[in-house]
């Protein structure tokens, strides 16, 4: 109810959620997760769709339908007034930021680079399939530590990081001509590509599968021949 009658004035970003301005002093939050979509309804539609989430009907524009597909059912939305940060209070820094920069050059970090860099309390925007991109492009184990790296391997991370992203917001705009796309577009290079020749050097990809997600990597290009351990595989061979 607080944004019914109220003036959008700003569309903008941070990390992982979209964040519209209102008039006075309101921001709507949405995070898509994983299977969130956003639907432009040309026709006035009053009834809820299988994972609809939220429906923004403005007075001269098309109508907006958030929605989710699969079955997680993480997307969610949030309105704020005032200086209320919600649930971004907790996002780390923007990647592009001096303060991650400062962070990935000299920070001390001794955990894995594959969940430090999907952990949206230390980089916000970074997520599980430009992780797999990243680190293959840069030529870094998943399973190596920030505090290991040479300064040439921090500075040959950091900028990785921000050039696939650029890539990817680039190949999405593409999509984008004509209209919203249905899904997200499926332009990773090794990510969900286990078992596939790596576009570098040939040698195939392999996995490390979690509970929740997995890892992609090329043994070849980034851990020196080496397989990581894959203990969920070993407890469905015993």
């Amino acid at each position: 109810d607080e944004l019914v009658r109220k003036r959008l004035t700003a569309v903008g970003r941070r990390g992982k959620f979209l964040v519209l301005t209102f008039q006075p002093d309101l921001r709507m939050l949405i995070h898509f997760s994983q299977g969130g979509r956003i639907d432009m309804e040309e026709k006035v539609v009053t009834s809820r769709p299988k994972g609809g989430v939220v429906r923004l009907r403005f007075d001269r524009l098309p109508s907006l339908l958030v929605k989710e597909f699969g079955t997680e059912r993480k997307a969610g939305w949030w309105v704020l007034s005032g200086d209320d940060p919600g649930p971004l209070a907790k996002l780390g820094p923007d990647p592009y930021s001096e303060e991650f920069a400062e962070f990935m050059l000299h920070g001390s970090d001794t955990g894995r680079l594959h969940p430090l860099l999907r952990d949206q309390r230390r980089v916000a925007g970074v997520g599980r399939g430009y992780t797999d991109d990243i680190l293959h492009r840069a030529r870094l184990s998943p399973f190596r530590s920030l505090s290991s790296l040479s300064d040439d391997e921090r500075a040959r991370l950091l900028a990785t990081i921000r050039g696939v992203l650029g890539e990817g917001l680039e190949e999405e705009r593409r999509r984008r001509v004509g209209g919203l796309p249905a899904k997200v577009g499926d332009h990773w290079i090794v990510h969900k590509r286990s078992g596939t020749p790596c576009p570098v050097c040939g040698a195939d990809l392999r996995r490390v599968s979690f509970e929740s997600h997995e890892i992609t990597y090329c043994p070849s290009c980034q851990t020196g021949g080496k397989i990581l351990a894959d203990r969920r595989m070993s407890r469905l061979l015993k």
